[in-house]
């Protein structure tokens, strides 16, 4: 039988969206504290001394309390802080296109941060403990530790070619690492969440994962034989029965329950908001934290039993409060704390993490943004099948920015997506070689533009009605560019980059169009109403790329900063605030007007070609698109 267990939430206001009050009533097994009692909680403070909580006992036979009162923390002061990360990433295989996805996802939210002038940080990683790395290590005839350098310095090296701007890189056999974990753990410790069992089922060397009965299924492996798999991987999973320490997982399903109610924008998409309250409408099972050291040695060994090795998902997931400073000063980050992550790792973030942070008296991250997967041929990409597709590879074929577009423009976290070359060449080339390109080439072009400046705009001319030359469709395309921010702005902040730059992508096929119709080729430049009215068209036009330019700056930063460049917009115009689309038509003066065009360093991105059948990699073009 189950004893009754209460768990009170009062004042709990670490996230704005966050109800002041939260009742929720669950149930604990026997072996559980009699009273857990947590006082006033804030995240000024660092450590154990932030909560007050009595070591707890088992006790059998009574109801169990578990209080909380005014959990808060500190509001920004001089600075908005933002805090994005990326999941840690195994070091048991180098880097493939998934983990590319997550990083670059990570990257734009965090590039569309600073140029709204928040104060940043952008954490990315190895995890690099566990059985799986251990036996890898032994089989490469290797230390642990300089097998787990060699991958991630891959990691490293796919990062830095592919721009992204991480600010922090951790490593889970870092010392300062290792300093949080023991922390964390003694403080769950002292709270009585954590106590010395048995565990006896299914567990995931794969996975690193411990699974319950109806998470596991019978399969063949190659040769015939019966053996059983995990549901959700499908990697083959063992019996495995030890001793080692247990967290009271099963006192956190309603409070899960309670904060997930009472913040709906935690987890996002939606879908995967509902898989998480789905699985936690059935009891949650005690959960083993910890392996023994004669099975596990590579790893951080439990605090105060050197017999025990910290299991890898607990270790591996405590990175994020490292990176935020813990165990010292670390309110500030952690308050802004947002999580990248694949959907493959839902669980580990959603319902154990959220478990360990409360029960250590943290707040949870703000969002879990969650994404799917990437297929090749609508099959998961396998070693065994010969479909895993290498980034590093491909941005050499396609470009840093090339890779990181597609992967932005196609990628779409709800569902999985899938990954071909013709694709990628087919978006490229359209969206970036022909259209983008297309249209700034013309623009700039001596024989459009032989000054090379940014020309005078006539807002007589540009005027709906008796005496302006302007269309309808023209007046609608300033309307779609000018509200174009607040909807690129939108989708950058939902981690919808997708429906970002088909919106950009949407409004630079209308500035061509709005081009190719008033055709300013054919005037007369000797024409003083021709002359005026071409420097318009123009001036609207390069307004036009100037918007397009600050917006994509988080997607495509290198094409960007050429787009802005040949346009002559500094450094220091560039920000969200620098997003004032065409002031002279509002009366207001544009600072770019008669200024002298930068350098032409030829074409915006290069047209790339279909694979050739000879060396199979495409061939790129120079010629102006």
């Amino acid at each position: 039988m189950r004893n009754p267990c209460r768990f009170i939430i009062r004042n709990y206001s670490v996230v704005p969206r966050l109800p002041t009050r939260l009742f929720a009533q669950c149930h604990v097994p026997q072996a559980c504290p009699q009273r857990l009692d947590v006082g006033h909680m804030s995240t000024h403070q660092a450590g154990p001394q932030m909560l007050d909580v009595g070591r707890m006992s088992a006790y059998q036979g009574n109801p169990h309390r578990l209080v909380v009162r005014h959990m808060s923390t500190p509001a920004p002061s001089d600075e908005e802080h933002f805090f994005i990360t990326t999941p840690i990433f195994y070091v048991n295989a180098s880097p493939h296109l998934g983990h590319l996805y997550s990083a670059v996802t990570a990257d734009c939210l965090h590039r569309y941060k600073l140029l709204q002038g928040f104060k940043s940080k952008f954490s990315t990683g190895t995890d690099e403990h566990g059985l799986k790395i251990q036996q890898a290590a032994e089989s490469a005839g290797k230390d642990p530790l300089i097998f787990c350098t060699d991958v991630s310095e891959r990691f490293k090296r796919l990062f830095v070619q592919c721009n992204i701007s991480y600010t922090d890189y951790i490593r889970t056999s870092d010392p300062v690492h290792r300093r949080g974990v023991e922390r964390f753990w003694t403080v769950l410790q002292d709270k009585g969440l954590i106590y010395k069992g048995s565990y006896e089922g299914w567990y995931s060397m794969q996975d690193e994962s411990f699974l319950t009965p109806s998470q596991v299924v019978d399969a063949l492996d190659s040769s015939g034989k019966d053996i059983k798999i995990s549901l959700d991987s499908g990697h083959k999973v063992e019996w495995m029965k030890e001793d080692n320490y247990m967290f009271r997982l099963s006192a956190f399903r309603r409070p899960l329950l309670a904060w997930l109610r009472g913040n709906p924008g935690a987890i996002r998409p939606e879908r995967f908001y509902q898989d998480v309250l789905q699985w936690l409408q059935e009891e949650l099972p005690d959960l083993s934290v910890s392996r023994q050291r004669s099975r596990l040695q590579w790893g951080v060994p439990v605090p105060g039993d050197p017999q025990q090795t910290v299991y890898v998902w607990l270790d591996a997931l405590v990175n994020y409060l490292t990176v935020a400073g813990y165990p010292d000063a670390h309110a500030q980050w952690w308050s802004s704390a947002h999580h990248v992550i694949g959907k493959d790792i839902l669980k580990f973030h959603a319902i154990y993490w959220p478990a360990f942070l409360l029960g250590a008296g943290l707040p949870p991250p703000r969002t879990i943004c969650v994404h799917s997967h990437w297929t090749v041929g609508g099959k998961k990409m396998s070693k065994s099948v010969g479909n895993v597709v290498d980034p590093v590879e491909k941005s050499g074929r396609f470009g840093t920015d090339g890779l990181r577009y597609f992967l932005l423009r196609q990628g779409v976290p709800d569902s999985d997506c899938d990954y071909n070359d013709g694709k990628v060449l087919k978006v490229l080339n359209a969206e970036l070689a022909d259209s983008l390109g297309g249209l700034l080439n013309r623009c700039t072009a001596p024989a459009l533009n032989p000054a090379q400046r940014y020309p005078p705009f006539c807002p007589e001319l540009f005027a709906a009605g008796s005496g302006g030359r302007a269309t309808a469709d023209d007046q609608r395309l300033l309307e779609a560019v000018r509200a174009l921010p607040a909807v690129v702005g939108r989708h950058y902040e939902g981690l919808h980059a997708y429906k970002a730059l088909e919106a950009v992508s949407s409004c630079v096929r209308l500035t061509n169009g709005f081009v190719q119709r008033h055709a300013p080729w054919k005037l007369d430049r000797g024409d003083e109403g021709d002359r005026r009215w071409l420097d318009t068209l123009l001036h609207v036009a390069l307004e036009c790329l100037r918007t397009y330019g600050l917006l994509l700056q988080p997607a495509v930063p290198e094409t960007a900063d050429r787009l802005l460049c040949r346009l002559g917009v500094g450094p220091g115009e560039r920000s969200w605030r620098a997003l004032s689309f065409l002031p002279r038509a509002r009366g207001m003066a544009c600072p770019f007007e008669g200024r002298a065009l930068g350098a032409d360093c030829g074409v915006l991105f290069s047209r790339l070609e279909p694979l050739d059948t000879d060396d199979r990699k495409p061939k790129r073009t120079l010629k102006h698109a």
